[in-house]
């Protein structure tokens, strides 16, 4: 059977984006076959259609990090044909022809079953941006971190991972801290759950110092740069902060004295390969205790209207998610 997938293609003059026709047999090897009904955009979609070889080094390609769908056809025992299925990181989309598509081919130990609570669509909107965010306040919390720490700061609070942070925490009860270079947002973001916002600047004041004053029961950071390590200086004593992204920069400029004067944590999230066992707990939980109603963050986006949004994402103009309806 033949499908619509968006593709990307190396050229002489670059990285050219194209909506085409594909077959089923061109997919890889796998466990499951499924059709794809919703996906979302997330920054590393970006970086594979415009060639970053950090995320995809083989072309033509499909992007698409994200999928949830139904298996059309099981070789392995756990899924049936019918099951409404979740796959997000692991090669999906990088190495492995992704979800911009309406057919993907993956191994079993990818996917999850589409947990109660949850729907292929609701579970797309929140996406690995999402999970990411979800993953980022499981591991602070079992590091310690309560609604009775202090307030939570929240670096890139338009994005994805950070809108549905601050969405997440003010659910859970928390006095969450956002961060935005977008001023005309402040609004958005105090309707999402934040209790206070404060710009891109503001979080980078004492950026020479080597400590700043306690401050924050806890940080989610989507950005990297000066503003994580501005963040950890000001962790009030015990707590900690969870690194995710690097749109501002993959390093920074830092010294051991909040960690051995103020019994700090700098906690690494990764959504990619995080074992399927574990995935399926956050999964769980965001179909029950964590269930979120994200559809003020939702953009509708077509196949057709994939490469433009892409534009929008590198250039940090997209606020919230953009689901792709398949």
């Amino acid at each position: 059977m033949r499908f619509r997938a968006f593709h990307v293609e190396k050229t002489e003059l670059g990285f050219e984006r194209s909506i085409v026709e594909r077959s089923e047999t061109e997919l890889p090897e796998g466990d499951l076959l499924i059709s794809v009904k919703y996906s979302s955009l997330n920054f590393k979609d970006g970086l594979s259609a415009t060639g970053n070889p950090g995320v995809t080094r083989s072309y033509p390609h499909t992007p698409g990090i994200d999928a949830s769908g139904i298996v059309l056809d099981s070789s392995h025992s756990n899924f049936e044909v019918g099951d409404e299925v979740i796959v997000i990181g692991f090669d999906l989309g990088m190495g492995t022809s992704g979800g911009f598509a309406e057919r993907i081919r993956v191994p079993a130990n990818w996917a999850v079953k589409c947990p109660p609570g949850l729907t292929l669509h609701s579970s797309m909107v929140i996406g690995t941006a999402g999970f990411t965010a979800a993953e980022c306040v499981q591991k602070l919390e079992h590091s310690g971190m309560t609604n009775k720490s202090g307030p939570v700061m929240v670096t890139g609070a338009t994005g994805g991972v950070g809108s549905v942070a601050v969405k997440l925490l003010s659910l859970l009860g928390y006095e969450v801290t956002a961060v935005t270079g977008k001023r005309d947002k402040i609004d958005w973001l105090m309707n999402l759950g934040a209790t206070s916002v404060i710009t891109r600047e503001e979080a980078l004041e004492g950026t020479r110092k080597v400590i700043l004053a306690e401050k924050w029961g806890g940080v989610i950071d989507t950005v990297g740069g000066d503003i994580l390590f501005n963040a950890i200086k000001s962790l009030r004593y015990g707590c900690s902060l969870a690194a995710c992204g690097l749109v501002a920069s993959p390093s920074f400029n830092g010294s051991v004295l909040p960690f051995i004067l103020r019994n700090v944590n700098l906690l690494g999230i990764d959504s990619v390969q995080l074992p399927i066992q574990e995935k399926e707990v956050i999964w769980r939980k965001l179909g029950v205790e964590w269930l979120l109603d994200l559809s003020e963050l939702e953009e509708v986006l077509k196949l057709d209207d994939i490469s433009g949004a892409i534009d929008r994402i590198l250039a940090g103009e997209m606020i919230g998610r953009g689901v792709i309806h398949l």
